[in-house]
């Protein structure tokens, strides 16, 4: 059966790309999540890199859940980020480059905060401390077509 789900972990070019080779996933699109919806309710990404909007660059999951888990998308998400950088992906700087599970049910929710608190522990021994977040999904902004699937036409 097909499920949905939503992660920013920086830019959402690389993560998409990350996304669409795994085995069971259908689907992908980048776009805008978390924000101001009333301020900002439809973003560009010509604003989004203005902090004030709070949305980040957000990549929508589309998979079969007979073909995967929620669990793999979840360590696939872990693999592709730095969590206990804030604010930042490699040379990306700012609050739209931060990283968020958002989940859509209350069972992902448990799922993430499970790996979330894995997560604090692990880089807790290394004197680190882990910036990721685990928020309720929101409305998923589709972002400009020359945004989707960037690397895979570049």
């Amino acid at each position: 059966m097909k499920q949905i789900t939503y992660f920013a972990a920086g830019c959402f070019w690389h993560v998409q790309y990350v996304f669409d080779m795994i085995k069971g996933v259908v689907e992908t699109e980048v776009g805008y999540m978390g924000g101001d919806e009333k301020k900002y309710p439809s973003p560009r990404d010509h604003e989004i890199y203005h902090e004030e909007t709070g949305y980040a660059e957000t990549i929508k999951v589309v998979f079969d859940d007979t073909k995967t888990t929620y669990s793999n998308l979840l360590n696939a998400f872990w693999n592709e980020h730095d969590p206990t950088s804030k604010n930042k992906q490699g040379n990306d700087i700012g609050s739209q480059y931060r990283a968020v599970i958002f989940y859509t049910s209350e069972k992902e929710k448990k799922m993430a905060e499970e790996s979330l608190e894995m997560m604090k522990m692990r880089y807790a021994h290394k004197g680190k401390e882990v910036y990721t977040t685990v928020e309720p999904a929101k409305m998923f902004f589709r972002a400009e077509e020359y945004h989707q699937k960037f690397l895979e036409r570049h």
